[in-house]
């Protein structure tokens, strides 16, 4: 089967070097790809929103199955666009409907579905530009911190969390007058902070029956003890240590089960990965947003630990018979430490040469923002490569990956030292 991916990151490279073990791939293009993704399969330079260039290029090369890896062309339609055309609709494409994809591309979407389908989140409620007082009057009847929200996709930067009220009257402002995230913020979600320990669970649906992947746990700041500013994800374990049987259990009744039931209730076609960040609150697991695709880096954990044939799990979900299919989960632990360009997640540089990828043997090294000039890898974005290594406990895999990041150079080079620092 010949199979196209969408996406240039190190999720899109964790799942091309999954599907690309299956005999069932014979041939996989990854558009726009990254210098990973060229060293395993045909990068074409597409870019992913642009569906008429992603229609011509699946009739051109007879592809079978398209695979969407970011979030953009979900929440932009890219299912409708296939599903309403008569030349490609045979095609299966593994990710939500656009009616789907706002539990991602809106807060406020996604919370009204939570609360509607009795899932348990925080308390919140949601303002415009004309509310904006109004929005400031409902910070004063909480506690700090103050959690706001931009509605809409803001590149995984558009939430704040503050301690000083004034100071989240002042942000409130900036977001919906001053359109401090663009369109993103035209509307801002405001929820009481929840205090526990994060972990994200991922699920597969067909949108009737579901299966569950490993958990994971990421870590979005860029310095070390989880200070500084947010990023699209430092490092990853899987599987989480404090998930026991317990909170899993908790996790699968009150909240995936309610999500699937949900979609089936509202009518919402839903074929692909359903991401749930989660807090565990003194035992019991809340809901803080929904993905409606992979996370990245914890995609780089959760697809080694898979056992299963990847492409037979999209073919299932494709013909919803997701029923059918059983999950292999390999036993051991696996992390993955990002290695980033000095600067990120604000200003950096690009187009550094990278050396020593060849020389690591313990590890699997996948590439996020990279690329090929002159047959050389350069950098070519703010998170770099992701480093994964297996274990018998985390810390095992921890330290291997350690091990070999040592061997890599680029200019201004930058990881975090303490990835698994709090479990």
């Amino acid at each position: 089967m010949t199979i196209l991916l969408l996406g240039s990151g190190g999720r899109e490279h964790a799942l091309a070097w999954k599907m690309l073990q299956s005999p069932k791939c014979t041939s996989l293009f990854v558009a726009p790809g990254n210098a990973g993704t060229a060293s395993i399969a045909k990068n074409v330079s597409i870019n992913p929103n642009d569906f008429e260039a992603v229609k011509k290029l699946v009739l051109a090369e007879k592809i079978e199955m398209v695979v969407v890896g970011p979030e953009d062309p979900l929440v932009n339609g890219i299912y409708d666009f296939f599903k309403n055309d008569n030349e490609i609709n045979q095609i299966p494409v593994i990710g939500p409907s656009k009616l789907g994809a706002q539990l991602e591309g809106s807060k406020e979407f996604a919370k009204e579905f939570l609360v509607k389908h009795n899932i348990p989140t925080a308390k919140y409620e949601s303002f415009t530009a004309q509310t904006v007082e109004k929005g400031c009057q409902f910070l004063e009847t909480l506690k700090a911190p103050y959690v706001l929200k931009a509605d809409g996709l803001a590149a995984g930067k558009g939430v704040l969390i503050l301690q000083d009220l004034e100071e989240a009257k002042k942000e409130l402002r900036s977001m919906l007058v001053d359109a401090k995230f663009g369109q993103a913020s035209s509307k801002v979600v405001i929820e009481e902070f929840l205090d526990g320990i994060e972990l994200s669970c991922f699920v597969l649906t067909d949108g009737k029956s579901y299966k569950i992947l490993p958990t994971a746990k990421d870590y979005k700041r860029i310095g070390e003890g989880d200070t500084g500013l947010n990023t699209g994800g430092m490092g990853a374990v899987s599987p989480v240590p404090f998930a026991n049987k317990v909170l899993l259990d908790k996790i699968e009744h009150s909240i995936v089960k309610p999500t699937i039931d949900g979609l089936q209730k509202d009518n919402i076609e839903y074929k692909g990965f359903v991401f749930i960040g989660l807090i565990n609150v003194n035992g019991e697991p809340m809901v803080i947003e929904y993905n409606v695709r992979m996370g990245d880096p914890e995609t780089e954990v959760v697809m080694p630990r898979l056992k299963s044939d990847l492409v037979t799990v999209f073919e299932a979900i494709g013909k919803q018979e997701l029923e059918t299919v059983t999950l292999e989960i390999d036993e051991r632990s696996a992390t993955t430490i990002m290695v980033v360009s000095g600067g990120y997640p604000e200003d950096y540089e690009k187009g550094k040469e990278i050396t020593g990828i060849d020389a690591i043997t313990d590890s699997i090294v996948f590439h996020a923002g990279t690329k090929l000039e002159n047959e050389k890898v350069v950098t070519n974005g703010g998170r770099v490569l992701a480093v994964t290594s297996y274990g018998n406990s985390f810390d095992e895999a921890i330290k291997k990956s350690y091990q070999s990041i040592a061997k890599l150079q680029f200019d201004k080079m930058y990881y975090r030292k303490d990835i698994g620092f709090d479990l």
